[in-house]
């Protein structure tokens, strides 16, 4: 079946868990048009079922969100308003009135972390790696800076934002980018589904209400500014040059060659 024919989010129940997979393994689940549209239409779906108490959110394949679909976006005829349509996603899930659990066992990077960060819990195992490889292509973690600044060492994420270095689960846990690293996810994920479950919707929703105030603020105050500061820069020269790199696996022109030791 090819993949314009098949669906990109799947969706299973079980005792009051509503588990949304990401499957879009040709582009690392990279937040395309369509996925990020039935992502939507996934949550939607989810939330007004009164018999979901939770939603758990994971991913097929080696990685769990790539973040940009840099060949849509380098594509042209490229929508303009992609950072806007992502911050909207972010805030959705932010906002969503019922838990968004995080099930993590491959790859996170750049907008990806973002998609993370906006989930209320989240475990990742020891094959999980993440980075913001933002800077490298030219670009910014300007959006996804609204879900992940809020709840993340400023130190680390100084880093992180400025190097693109990859880290581990247990890095990626110290500095609050996930809840839990774990060896054994499933293991570990069981009581907080089971605490979920015995939630009432009112008691789950206000008290997610209380812990996302301040991610929510962030994001009445600054999606304009840095959804616009996104847009110009994936519409830049030296953005182009660095997609264009990556799809091509290849350095880009500004990046600077070490001279090897004597």
């Amino acid at each position: 079946m090819g993949t314009a024919a098949r669906s990109l989010v799947t969706e299973a129940a079980h005792d009051g868990i509503r588990t949304l997979t990401l499957d879009s393994p040709h582009n690392r689940n990279a937040l395309s048009t369509r996925l990020v549209a039935q992502l939507y239409d996934a949550l939607e779906r989810a939330g007004a079922d009164d018999t979901v108490r939770a939603v758990l959110l994971t991913h097929t394949g080696s990685t769990f969100c790539a973040g940009a679909d840099l060949a849509e976006a380098s594509a042209a005829g490229a929508p303009a308003d992609a950072p806007l349509a992502l911050a909207r996603l972010l805030r959705t899930v932010v906002a969503f009135p019922k838990p968004v659990v995080a099930r993590v066992t491959g790859h996170v990077r750049a907008g990806g972390t973002g998609l993370l960060a906006a989930c209320d819990i989240s475990v990742a195992g020891p094959g999980a790696t993440f980075a913001f490889t933002e800077a490298r292509i030219g670009v910014a973690p300007a959006v996804i800076s609204m879900t992940v600044l809020p709840r993340t060492d400023p130190r680390a994420m100084a880093r992180y934002y400025l190097t693109g270095e990859r880290f581990g689960p247990q890095e990626a846990a110290r500095t609050g980018l996930v809840t839990l690293a774990a060896d054994d996810v499933d293991e570990v994920l069981e009581p907080v589904l089971d605490g979920l479950r015995r939630g009432s919707p009112q008691g789950l929703a206000e008290s997610k209400r209380l812990v996302t105030r301040e991610v929510l603020a962030a994001f009445d105050r600054d999606t304009g500014t840095l959804a616009e500061l996104s847009a110009r820069l994936f519409a830049s020269d030296e953005a182009r040059e660095g997609m264009t790199a990556f799809l091509e696996r290849r350095e880009p022109e500004w990046a600077v060659r070490q001279t090897p030791a004597r």
